[in-house]
This record gives structure tokens, sequence and C-alpha cells, in this order.
């Protein structure tokens, strides 16, 4: 890739929280090294030059072969160890990270189509890395690298591997009492994603009865997108979960750091309920604490969260600031709507699987189906998120604004504004010129106007 355009193909991949592009295309192994060596280089800089290796894991994407052996390879060229840890979940390398006290890459594209990969970045203790965390520094170096500006640091160091499969199957069992759990039907669809090898791993102790569709790794995604946040990936779930008679249904999206959850009636929940479902466990377990929910959760989240004797943190979308806020308050849990469930004995990081294993902990003691353990954390309907395409995200998002003067309005992220009876978040999209709006009211008649009522606005 010629030095001229390096600056431009950074820029094209980096993101607010890690790196993501068309692969090939956008993304290629020359770049994976440089990012390698900016990445090491900047771990470096971060501990004063206490790191000693870098952890590398990848997902089941054909592409990821060879990127994750270039990122080595760029790592190694600072001096630095690297520990390849082979195919695994997100939550996996975050476990590693934690339990070995080093940074760590994977690579990942997420739910993203087949032709993407990317890569997802932690410093040591899964400490998170973002746009206003490292990342920019990280691209800083890496173009450095690709101008030759970066050079090699003395003798390279080594490369291993190591599998934590194991290991991390226990950690996760360990946020449960298996002596409670039920002989439950489980069926998992893991979207021919990282689930596959994950979820199987973490239940083959289990009491349960564990039946997984589309299980074979396969990063081309031959039955469905690995994006459970579109209902349209859950349809084959919930079928199967209505024909075999099981009492939930688990939907993992590529990387398998999310999951959505399915009752035996082939409904689905909501990234919010349940993470006021986790959050109600969590509490009664811990006997309080801070809990922390993004901004377009239902209402529900910090009403659950104080009935069961927490104090409630609200903070904007994106898994580092979550993270962040849950360094800074202690807080025992953090959910989001998107289905991402951060645990503070986790290392503040998310993963589905801890979070489906609660939930099903909680089912088991509870003794009804999950279509009545849902009910009393589901108390609003909510519009879903619509993305409208508009020129000037900014001018319309104030033009908005000006419709509702007498309303509650907040900043955090967007727009957000509480009516009291019904409330609203308008915020940008950070990759397109997209408007997100997420409403919630009583009903969903109320859902149908008030939203008809902000395009409205929207429109002018």
């Amino acid at each position: 890739m010629p030095n001229s355009s390096s600056a431009e193909a950074l820029d094209a991949i980096f993101k607010a929280y890690d790196v993501r592009g068309l692969c090939p295309g956008q993304l290629d192994p020359t770049l994976a090294e440089a990012i390698g060596a900016g990445f090491a280089r900047f771990a470096l800089e971060d501990s004063d030059g206490a790191v000693t290796k870098v952890l590398v894991a990848r997902d089941m994407r054909p592409t990821g072969v060879e990127l994750a052996a270039a990122f080595a390879a760029g790592a190694a060229s600072q001096g630095v160890d690297v520990v390849d840890l082979g195919l695994g979940s997100t939550d996996l390398l975050y476990f590693a990270s934690g339990s070995l006290g080093a940074p760590g890459v994977m690579f990942t594209a997420s739910h993203n189509p087949a032709e993407y990969n990317g890569a997802k970045f932690c410093l040591a203790g899964a400490k998170p890395v973002g746009e206003d965390s490292g990342l920019g520094r990280i691209k800083e170096l890496a173009l450095l690298r690709t101008q030759g500006e970066l050079a090699d640091v003395g003798t390279p160091g080594s490369l291993s591997t190591d599998d934590l499969l194991d290991a991390f199957a226990d950690h996760v069992r360990s946020f449960v009492d298996v002596s409670a759990l039920a002989p439950l039907k489980v069926v998992a669809d893991t979207a021919n994603g990282m689930g596959g090898l994950v979820v199987p791993a973490v239940f083959s102790t289990l009491p349960m009865d564990l039946e997984v569709m589309y299980g074979e790794l396969d990063g081309t995604f031959p039955n469905h997108p690995a994006d459970p946040l579109n209902p349209e990936n859950q349809v084959d779930l919930c079928a199967r979960v209505l024909e075999v008679g099981a009492d939930v249904g688990l939907a993992f999206d590529g990387d398998a750091d999310r999951v959505f959850l399915v009752d035996e009636q082939g409904v689905g929940l909501s990234g919010s309920t349940t993470t006021a479902m986790i959050a109600a466990a969590m509490l009664d377990r811990a006997g309080g604490g801070a809990v922390i929910h993004n901004l377009i959760c239902s209402k529900a989240v910090p009403e659950v969260v104080r009935e069961h004797g927490g104090e409630p943190v609200r903070t904007r979308v994106g898994h580092s600031f979550i993270k962040q806020v849950m360094a800074e308050t202690g807080a025992i849990f953090g959910g989001e709507h998107s289905a991402h469930y951060y645990f503070r004995d986790n290392y503040r990081a998310d993963s589905g699987l801890i979070a489906a294993l609660v939930v099903l902990e909680q089912l088991s003691l509870a003794g009804v189906p999950l279509s009545e353990l849902r009910k009393p954390f589901e108390r609003y309907a909510a519009s879903g998120e619509i993305n409208t395409r508009v020129d000037d995200t900014s001018a319309v998002i104030e033009q908005v604004a000006a419709a509702y003067p007498d309303a509650t309005v907040d900043r955090t992220d967007g727009l957000t504004v509480d009516c009291g009876d019904w409330w609203f978040n308008l915020r940008p999209s950070n990759t397109e010129p997209l408007l997100r709006l997420n409403l919630e009211a009583a009903d969903t008649d109320a859902v149908s106007a008030r939203v008809a009522e902000v395009q409205a606005h929207m429109a002018g």
C-alpha cells in the first residue's frame, strides 16, 4: 500500500470503538501488521514499559487467519511476546486479558456481513480502548509504521499459543449456582459464529438439554446473518423453540459477546427486559449497588434497579463509556438495549454467555415459564431503533428539539426528550449520515402516534 494513501486507509477503518472494514479491500495484512506494531507500542507507552506480552484471538472469518498472523508479527517487532489464543469469542479474549493481566486484540467484525473483518482492543485487565482512550494513538502509531518511522525494537518478541477455552467455561459457570439449575431444554442459534465453540463448552457440565442451531464455524454465514438485533435473524430460532418445546432460546451474534433471549412461546425479549432481569438478580445477590444502563434502555430498568435496592446510573451508548463508568462507580452490573451485558466480576467486560446463565438460573429458581418471569420487567411499549437517512444530522436534531420547548431535554448522547408519559432519544450514527430514533410510551398505539409525530418534526 503506498504511503500517500495510508492515512486515508487507516481513517476508513478506525471507528469509535474498534477497527472495521471490508476485507479484502480496506483491511489487509499490511495494515494489520502496522496496527500490531502500533498497538504494542501504545500498550508499552500506557504501561511505562511494563507490558511483556500481547494476546491475539480471532473469530471464524477466513480472513482472520492472515490478519491475526500479520498483527502478531507487527506486535512482536516491538519486542513484546505474542500469545495466540486461536479461535475464540470476544468475551473469551476479555477473560484472557483479565485473568492473564495482558493487553489483547480480537479479530472480528461481530455482526457485520462476511466481507468485513476488524479488531477490538483492550489493555491489561480487559480495560477498554476506544476513540477517547487510545484508539487514536494506535492509529497514529500504525501510520508511522506504514511510513517506515516506527522501527523494529531490538530482539523481536516470541510467538506462542495457549488454549483457555476450559478455563473460560469454568469462569462463566462461576456466576451461577450450578446445583440450582433445572434440567431445562435450551436451543441456541449461534449463526455459524463463535458461539458454536464456546456455548457447548460452557453447557457441557450443566444439567440442561442443549441443542445448537448452525453450530458449524463458518464465516460466510450460510444460514442467516449473525445479527440477532434484527428480528428477521431470530425467526429460525423462534420456530425451533416452538417445534421442540424448548424452555428458552438463545440467539448469539458473530463473536458471541451478545445474546438475545426467546421465551417458550417463541417471543423474543428486548435487551432492556434482559438487563432489568439480570440487574434484579445481581442486586438481590449483592444486597445493592450501582447498576449502569445506557440512555436508550427502557425506563423500566432504573425502576427495577431502585426496587431491588440499587442505584441506577445512566450513561451514553457504547461499551467503552459503560466500562469507564463501571470503574468509576464500582457498579456490579451494566446493560445496554443492544444486548451487551457487563459484569463487575468479569473484569467489567461484557459476556452474552454469563448473561444467559444468570437468566437460566432465575428461570430455574422461579419455576415458572420465561413468558411469566418476564412480565414484571416489561412495563412500556417501545418503537425499536428506527434509522432515517438525513443530509444534516445536527440541523435535524435542533429542529426536533425546538418542537418540544416544555419537555425535559438531555444532550448526553444526541437528543433525549422526556415528556412524562413518553420519551425518545434521537442520536446520530458514528459512521453514516443516519439518525437513530428510539421511543417509548405507555402502549403500542401511543408509540405509533408519537413516532409519527417525531418523524414529522424531523421532516420539517
